[in-house]
């Protein structure tokens, strides 16, 4: 196959999981690192709009007519390697873990490569460390743009480099988590364009060890005190199960998955702002719903549960209707699915209804987690 293909009649609606968005000027496919930094250098250079794309999974896309050309990140090689053995590249800096005796396994993959087929692959080899982000749609080079995170683990606690390619300078280079400042469901690299990821590097434990469990609903079904490492495979499996029962796995016959993912991350409020919240869920729902209310301990202050706040505002599974071309998903109201024929439109008005209904009802402002082309909510 060669390194760059020129796809025609592209269209975006064919390459998100909203499958919503219109018909740009052009769709280059590129299946090695170097080709994407070179065709996002040549495109630059003429001053031609870029959207680079991984597996369209948190994107919502205008229709019609767009001006930007696609480069379609489709480089999908994994290597092993011990954590203290020579990097196959130079890297910038002394890499975290080096020359432990105990460290564990380096792996390196593509940014094009589909993320959960990487998961899929460790956790076959017996390593632990992504099994809790099983089931997540979209690639490996979305992964530390977004900072991913499921069931008590981000990308920030495995990451160990990336490489990417510096827009402004030209340069391909091995960079630090610590230059992506990370933060919760983001990074310096998210709704900018900057830089392009081509490659990226997690550390797994090669004992075979999970993470440790620290989401309770994951914890309860393992059998396990949170806090406690388990068999990767089997954390891979109940994390399975646990998504494909609210939605969130990708599946062709099942409009409940044709989503952006969760589309609002949850909350995070100063410590000072929670007992008001309380206080307008007590007012709308009463003493008991105030005290249930999920409130967690996180950088920055507490984080609330976007997905509580938007049933108890009133915004139940499937709203508004089962005629309506978007909706909410009838498994998981965090989702706002696309029912065979909604446009991005139908999306934005759907977000915007749910996010001031919040904020109208417990004074809690949502903000959405996708990236948007063409729109905006």
């Amino acid at each position: 196959m060669a390194d760059l293909v020129a796809v025609p009649d592209p269209s975006l609606a064919d390459l998100t999981t909203l499958r919503i968005g219109g018909r740009p000027r052009a769709l280059l496919e590129c299946h090695t690192a170097e080709a994407v930094a070179a065709a996002v250098a040549a495109l630059d250079d003429a001053g031609v709009p870029v959207l680079v794309l991984g597996g369209g999974s948190n994107l919502v896309v205008a229709g019609g007519e767009l001006d930007l050309v696609v480069v379609a990140v489709r480089n999908s090689e994994v290597g092993y390697r011990p954590e203290d053995a020579p990097s196959p590249s130079p890297s910038p800096g002394p890499r975290a873990g080096a020359g432990d005796a105990a460290a564990g396994v380096i792996v390196r993959a593509g940014a094009g490569l589909p993320w959960d087929d990487l998961v899929a692959d460790t956790v076959a080899r017996g390593y632990g460390g992504l099994e809790c982000l099983s089931g997540i749609p979209g690639s490996v080079g979305a992964t530390p743009v977004q900072n991913v995170g499921a069931y008590g683990v981000e990308v920030a606690q495995v990451l160990h480099r990336v490489r990417w390619y510096d827009r402004a300078t030209g340069t391909d280079e091995w960079v630090e988590p610590a230059a992506l400042g990370l933060a919760y469901r983001t990074s310096v690299l998210k709704n900018s364009s900057a830089a392009v990821v081509l490659e990226v590097e997690f550390r797994l434990d090669a004992a075979g060890r999970s993470e440790p469990i620290r989401y309770a609903e994951l914890a309860g079904r393992l059998g396990v005190a949170p806090g406690e490492r388990t068999d990767p495979a089997l954390v891979r499996r109940t994390v399975l199960e646990l998504r494909r029962g609210k939605g969130m796995v990708l599946d062709d016959d099942d409009e409940d998955t044709w989503s952006a993912g969760s589309f609002f991350t949850n909350p995070v409020i100063s410590e000072d702002e929670l007992p008001a919240v309380r206080s307008r869920v007590a007012d709308r729902l009463g003493a008991e719903q105030a005290a249930q209310m999920p409130a967690f301990a996180a950088a920055g202050g507490v984080k609330l549960s976007a997905g509580w706040l938007i049933e108890r505002a009133g915004f139940g599974k499937g709203h508004p209707s089962s005629s309506s071309p978007a909706r909410l998903s009838t498994k998981h109201t965090l989702a706002l699915t696309n029912r065979g024929h909604a446009t991005a439109d139908d999306v934005i008005a759907l977000a915007r209804e749910v996010r001031d209904g919040v904020r109208e009802a417990f004074g809690v402002r949502l903000h959405p987690e996708p990236v948007w082309v063409g729109c905006s909510i």
